[in-house]
């Protein structure tokens, strides 16, 4: 006679979602036997309204994938070819910490710590791992990959990453989607777009590609990449010359704008339209929208703030609802991040105290390639919410660095990523649905709590669990390296939010008023909108925003004629989720969009084989014959990994280290190509 086991009722945990996103979802994760079953947005919370995208909702299918990073590995292999044995976890910390604490003996800097937001969390990502590294003594990485020209540009100009609170642009009359495919990466906001347009509201995006969302916009202007800040101005122009200004608001709220206005006067339509690329007649008409129609918004996202005048474009665009008075209204004003508004208390969290007067050098994360390249200055790396070999620009250079034989890496990860082929050692860490974390958002202003649904799969340990193991191996014993997963996430913003609340429902708001800038009180060292900046002009940078020209301007080059930009694949969230199946088969395979008179001339047909190249490098794809692209533009969706693509390589190969104005950020959407049939296509 034979028995089984009872099937246990299923339960449902309050998580939230930890990607790289600005919805940052409340989910609900239900619970089969131990086996997470489903993964579906909460609807009590009002942001997430129990939606999720289709990248998210195939989490459950992400956490028990078969290729999992179960146990940890050892490199057996050459690096990059993927050959590793399974180790013991006494074994692996033990070699590591040998190796660490050898290498820091003789200089603590030459150890580097490389991540990102594979996890937006506020423990797994930027909790336990910082207090082991400033204990150490590494070098600091300056986190710059994604969003610090606009981040710098938008402190210089509002105070920091603040603005109008996302629900209320369904109140809005006018919406400008500024560099933002919103039904591809922030669809809870596209909702909120949608409830606007059918109440009234007009819709114009602004984008050098024809996304999905564009085409569901009243009105697309089309510009050419990196001309953002020259459209600004003509706007201001145009604000000036018709008198569509409110001077009180002005006068009583903002700094600067004498100086500003005289450069917007020679800015006028025209000379915007021949450098962006645009009529002049869609020039005036958006002017015209923007002057005159109360509530007006923006939604500004990170895109346009992906080339060599990104900050100063962010800038100029920020002073925009200052000079019509549109924060006077809930409906108006701008977002671009609110993760200013967030009270985390990152000290506690990171302890910067550890460091104990030492002042390591910082790395920037945009120019690995070269850094690693640059000597024996950096002999280990340790890689965690990233995968810098298929995400870091000039990715040739990325791989010939990380190929070296004296770079002791370790990466913590779940899958055989294209990074995690160059590691000594890989750590399995835990996904979302195994650990606590506490999270902001980018693009709403609740607090959300992700509680672990299911225990950890195999010998997974949570990032801070991991970093707490080897700080023990080496011999850390100050108190704040026992702190539990549990404990960093009620640290994570003290007294400041209700922590039982977040037990008890998952999400709590946080106080912002309705209309935080009705009345100044910008968080601005004047307190009011910035438009010439001292902090600027005492660094010897231009006080006022300003045009500043792609480093590799579109039609600059008779080599590599046509501009590049590399915007995400919809079905992917970077380099996540790219070994999905059920998401990878709808994305298909790696794609360049370009447009008829660029495909014709070149003898590029519609899913051909495309080898697309510039002195860097070169990639091969297929091509989309589209008029998604725009004439000397051609779009390389991203974030493939390399080991998926056709020849080994991914869009990545052709971008550049070349930094931003501000914020020393990457210059993804500033760089030429050309394009030719590949051989044999």
């Amino acid at each position: 006679m034979t028995t089984t086991a009872p099937i246990a009722d299923p339960v449902q945990v309050r998580g939230a979602c930890p990607h790289d996103c600005p919805d940052t979802c409340a989910l609900l994760t239900t619970v089969e036997n131990g086996r997470a079953v489903r993964v579906q947005g909460n609807p009590a919370h009002a942001q997430t309204g129990g939606v999720l995208c289709a990248k998210v909702s195939k989490y459950a299918e992400r956490t028990h994938h078969p290729e999992r990073i179960l146990t940890p590995l050892r490199r057996t292999g050459p690096k990059g070819s993927g050959q590793f044995a399974p180790v013991s976890w006494d074994e692996a910390l033990a070699d590591i910490a040998a190796r660490l604490t050898a290498i820091a003996a003789r200089d603590p800097q030459a150890i580097l710590p490389y991540s990102y937001a594979g996890t937006m969390g506020l423990v797994q990502g930027e909790s336990m791992d910082r207090r082991f590294f400033h204990r150490l003594g590494a070098s600091l990485l300056h986190r710059s990959i994604c969003s610090t020209a606009g981040g710098e540009g938008l402190m210089h100009t509002l105070g920091g990453k603040v603005g109008m609170k996302v629900e209320f642009f369904a109140e809005a009359k006018l919406i400008l989607i500024w560099g933002s495919n919103s039904i591809g990466s922030n669809l809870h906001f596209w909702r909120i777009a949608q409830q606007a347009k059918r109440d009234g509201a007009r819709l114009v995006c602004i984008d050098p590609r024809r996304t999905e969302t564009a085409e569901k916009c009243h009105e697309h202007l089309q510009l050419l990449p990196g001309t953002d800040a020259a459209l600004a101005l003509a706007l201001m122009h145009e604000l000036v010359r018709n008198d569509w200004l409110d001077h009180d608001y002005i006068a009583r709220h903002a700094i600067g704008w004498e100086g500003l206005r005289e450069r917007a006067l020679e800015w006028p339509p025209e000379r915007a339209a021949e450098v962006c690329g645009l009529p002049v007649e869609q020039i005036r008409r958006l002017a015209q929208d923007y002057g005159t129609t109360q509530p007006a918004a923006i939604r500004l996202n990170y895109g346009m703030q992906r080339a060599h005048g990104g900050g100063n474009a962010t800038r100029a665009i920020a002073c925009l609802p200052a000079l019509t008075g549109a924060w006077r209204h809930r409906a108006g004003g701008l977002l671009f991040s609110s993760s200013g508004h967030y009270p985390v208390q990152r000290a506690q969290l990171q302890r910067p105290d550890l460091l104990a007067g030492r002042q390591p050098r910082t790395v920037n994360m945009v120019t690995i390639g070269d850094d690693l390249l640059r000597g024996d200055s950096l002999q280990a790396l340790v890689i965690y919410n990233s995968n810098p070999v298929a995400v870091a620009p000039d990715s040739a250079k990325v791989v010939q660095g990380f190929a070296r034989e004296d770079l002791f890496t370790v990466v913590l990860e779940h899958f055989h990523t294209d990074t995690a082929d160059y590691a000594d050692y890989i750590l399995p860490a835990t996904t979302q649905l195994e650990h606590w974390d506490v999270h902001l958002s980018y693009g709403h202003t609740d607090v959300l709590l992700n509680r672990p649904a299911i225990p950890p799969l195999g010998e997974a340990r949570s990032n801070a669990q991991i970093f707490r193991d080897l700080a023990a191996r080496m011999g850390f014993t100050e108190p704040c390296f026992s702190d539990s997963d549990e404990e960093l996430c009620r640290q994570a913003y003290g007294e400041a939010v209700d922590f039982e609340r977040l037990l008890k429902d998952g999400f709590t708001p946080l106080p912002v008023p309705d209309a935080p800038f009705a009345e100044g009180n910008f968080p601005t060292p004047s307190g009011k909108c910035e438009i010439h900046s001292a902090r600027l002009a005492a660094q010897g940078l231009d006080p006022l925003p300003g045009y500043v020209p792609n480093h590799e301007a579109p039609g600059s080059s008779e080599r590599y004629p046509l501009a590049m930009i590399s915007p995400p694949a919809r079905n992917f969230l970077n380099s996540t989720f790219v070994n999905v199946q059920s998401l990878r088969g709808i994305e298909g395979r790696p794609v360049l969009e370009i447009h008829p008179d660029d495909a014709a001339p070149r003898g590029v047909q519609d899913g051909g084989l495309v080898r697309v190249f510039n002195g860097r490098g070169s990639y091969e794809c297929h091509a989309a014959v589209s008029e998604r692209a725009r004439p000397g533009v051609v779009n390389g969706l991203g974030i493939w990994w390399r080991k998926l693509g056709p020849n080994g390589t991914n869009v990545n190969e052709l971008t550049s280290q070349a930094l931003t104005d501000l914020g020393a950020a990457p210059t993804f959407y500033d760089c030429v190509v050309e394009v030719e049939r590949a051989t044999g296509a």
